[in-house]
């Protein structure tokens, strides 16, 4: 059976490609960036692993200032491979920070995200995909993208499921602070 309960100290967020170019074409950008960024928000209040990765960024340029701004001491990881753990240099950060649960949030659901989370899986992490903060040029594939994850074993999930999860419980300094960011 499939882990549905994320550790928030066993967690990595990922957030795959969310460069300005590249959104710019997404049919859902303004739900990427906002709820990218609130993700963003949250790994960082709780104190979580994070990276990035930007897909050829001499053409695509980096990530969006305002999904980076929360965490922008991470490092960004450039990448021309469309999986990122297919990626030497993003394998092994992604390795090193030794987290088994993988958030991931980003572009294109159909061909990045999916590439990556397939590895991940492959490679016995689990994958908590957050569809709320996922998308592609259009419509189908991002809703295409969603289901091949789904049936190969990912959770999907949402922004907010997310953010409860890792609260875990009300009533904290730190919950008053995570439940700003959607309130």
């Amino acid at each position: 059976m499939k882990n549905f309960h994320l550790n928030r100290d066993n967690v990595l967020f990922a957030f795959i490609d969310i460069q300005d170019k590249l959104l710019k074409a997404m049919y859902n950008k303004e739900e990427i960036v906002k709820n990218s960024t609130i993700l963003a928000k949250v790994a960082s209040i709780i104190g979580a692993e994070a990276i990035y990765t930007v897909q050829y960024p001499k053409g695509l340029g980096y990530t969006n200032e305002e999904v980076k701004a929360p965490l922008k001491d991470k490092e960004e990881f450039a990448k021309l491979t469309f999986n990122s753990y297919g990626d030497e240099g993003i394998k092994n950060e992604i390795d090193r920070l030794g987290k088994k649960q993988i958030i991931i949030c980003g572009m294109e659901t159909h061909i990045c995200v999916f590439q990556t989370v397939r590895a991940l899986l492959e490679a016995g992490f689990e994958v908590f995909v957050v569809e709320d903060a996922l998308g592609s040029r259009s419509e189908k594939n991002t809703k295409n993208g969603m289901a091949q994850l789904g049936e190969m074993g990912a959770v999907i999930t949402n922004t907010e499921t997310v953010l409860f999860d890792l609260a875990g419980i009300a009533g904290t300094d730190e919950f008053k602070t995570l439940q700003k960011l959607i309130i």
